[in-house]
């Protein structure tokens, strides 16, 4: 194993090598010089003192409630939430639109990753609830409101989503006045909607929102710019897996800590799966699979009836092999962490690693190792293996989407 990464890091292009060096030095410098604190102390006071001002304003906007509209935003804020995404892109990349799939897939692992990094770095409050009315009607919705408020990620996501989408079918598609005009109509439309969603369900503050939409508007304007030379590095470039997979694991450790624990990392560490088993499985099969030529949906050569079988096949595999590697993690990470002296404990996936504050400390020197004096450079003492669990879940889960389930799909005949 030491060898195959020694290997790997020989062969890191320069670029590749001052990536990593500069993302490990950040790591090093948000540590020792503590920036994580310095950043929320000089942000943290000002957002807050904004979100309580504006609860009247709220307070006076949700006079117009209704069972309507309650069930209205409900629903637009389920279409552009993260788990619609996550079902949506699989039939996107098995539609044979797959350069707008893998696009789509690591920019929302980008915002997903950008937007709660900052939620954890300032940790500023949503709307107090009461007396703000706040409407959570879906468990992830519950979820969401745990999390901090600014930006918002529904916001934020929808802002960089949409904006590529009309990017992409105004650059691949036929592009008449008439067509750019709506399009763009219809995208500033649904930004509005959604913004006016989340501040009538009471989950986000007006600065919520337009934080949300501002940092999205810069990660999109960032995004067509590299998106192109992304795509490329992914489907032909050097050192892809190798590099994909270093910088997904320190990218885990500049993720700022939160003032108190939010499910905001759990979600990261998700996309940072999904992205990593995309691009894995997109280098093993971009020929075969997912090259421009692959047949497009309502085509002679993938009709509708076609499709919809893709569907019936793809989704149990894909659900298959996420349980699997869910199941597989869980018995393999700990004992290579134990092998390797890595100190470990588990929140919720692993009982018998469950510790409580006062053993934990000789939980670390029972696991203290070779390797524990390299992760001490890191801040934390101890590190919950469930986040290796659930990235490895998830890249399982995105990596079926783009190798084994295409492979099926040819067996069959689909």
């Amino acid at each position: 194993m030491e060898a195959a990464a020694a290997a790997g890091a020989a062969g890191l292009t320069r670029w590749q090598a001052a990536a990593l060096s500069a993302v490990a030095g950040w790591v090093w410098a948000a540590s020792y010089f503590d920036l994580t604190r310095r950043a929320r102390a000089l942000t943290q006071p000002w957002v807050t003192r904004r979100v309580h001002a504006e609860t009247p304003s709220i307070l006076r906007f949700q006079r117009t409630q209704h069972r309507l509209l309650d069930n209205f935003f409900s629903v637009l804020s389920c279409v552009v939430s993260v788990p619609f995404y996550t079902g949506f892109l699989p039939l996107l990349f098995w539609s044979g639109h797959g350069k707008l799939a893998r696009q789509m897939t690591l920019l929302m692992a980008f915002c997903d990753y950008l937007g709660n990094a900052v939620k954890d770095l300032v940790s500023a409050p949503r709307p107090c609830s009461p007396p703000v009315r706040r409407v959570t009607a879906t468990e992830d919705e519950k979820e969401n409101a745990m999390e901090y408020g600014l930006p918002s990620s529904h916001a934020l996501n929808t802002v960089c989503l949409m904006g590529y989408i009309l990017h992409y079918v105004l650059t691949y598609g036929p592009c008449s006045a008439f067509m750019v005009a709506t399009c763009l109509s219809l995208a500033l439309l649904l930004v509005m909607l959604i913004g006016i969603a989340r501040i009538y369900l009471g989950m986000h503050s007006l600065t919520d929102v337009i934080a949300g939409i501002c940092f999205g508007t810069v990660i999109l304007a960032f995004w067509l710019v590299v998106d192109d030379h992304v795509d490329a590095f992914v489907v032909s470039g050097q050192n892809v897996t190798f590099f994909w997979a270093s910088l997904s694991l320190l990218m885990c450790f500049a993720y700022p800590k939160p003032e108190f624990p939010t499910p905001s990392f759990e979600y990261h560490t998700a996309f940072n799966g999904v992205a990593f088993g995309i691009v894995y499985g997109i280098q093993q099969t971009y020929f075969h699979f997912h090259n421009p030529n692959v047949p497009l949906i309502f085509s002679q050569q993938l009709p509708l009836l076609a499709y919809i079988g893709r569907v019936l096949v793809g989704i149990p595999t894909i659900l298959a092999v996420k349980s699997c590697s869910k199941a597989l993690s869980k018995w393999l990470l700990p004992v290579m962490c134990n092998t390797l002296g890595i100190p470990i404990v588990s929140s919720c996936y692993v009982p018998a690693l469950k510790v409580t504050n006062s053993n934990s400390s000789k939980s670390d020197a029972k696991q203290a190792g070779y390797l524990q004096r390299v992760f001490s450079l890191f801040p934390q003492k101890a590190y919950d293996v469930d986040t290796g669990i659930r990235f490895v879940q998830y890249a399982g889960l995105a990596w079926s989407v783009v190798d084994l389930v295409p492979a099926i799909f040819t067996h069959l005949n689909l």
